[in-house]
């Protein structure tokens, strides 16, 4: 049986995360940008360096199936997962996502690409509430991404 599981990330981690940040399907959906090696490595210290920033790998059937973690913006606390497109639409995301609201109880916001409806959808199923929109650009110099921001509040 696949089961997800949680656990903390490992060195070994990182060379998939990579991976799986380079799918240009997976970029599109997200409306988000992949990092050249350097530039992930770099933000990959970073946050392992921040207490700030809870991260755990997803694992499914044995295999590395992407991350999820939460983190601080600007005085919110913030969530973002990603999974490798081998993983995607068998619920994975939401059981990760279910699982790590366990660990992590403090409200959260989330920003989600108005494209990404999988991703929309696994948030509202775990209990966020659609609060707001936002343009902001990725990028300086780059046109805003349409987003939907949205919240879970404390213990729902």
């Amino acid at each position: 049986m696949n089961t997800v599981l949680l656990r903390n990330v490992l060195p070994s981690d990182l060379p998939i995360f990579f991976e799986h940040q380079l799918d240009p399907d997976a970029v599109a959906m997200a409306a988000f940008f992949s990092r050249d090696r350097d530039a992930f490595d770099a933000h990959w210290k970073k946050i392992q360096a921040n207490p700030m920033c809870f991260t755990k790998t997803i694992v499914y059937g044995g295999e590395v199936a992407g991350n999820i973690a939460s983190f601080e913006i600007e005085g919110q606390r913030c969530l973002g997962y990603w999974l490798g497109q081998a993983f995607w639409g068998k619920g994975i995301a939401t059981q990760a996502l279910t699982d790590f609201l366990k660990l992590e109880s403090r409200p959260l916001h989330a920003h989600v690409a108005k494209t990404n409806i999988a991703s929309i959808r696994v948030l509202e199923k775990c209990g966020f509430k659609r609060i707001g929109e936002d343009n902001t650009p990725l990028k300086p110099g780059e046109a805003g991404v349409g987003e939907w921001i949205y919240e879970r509040a404390q213990n729902v």
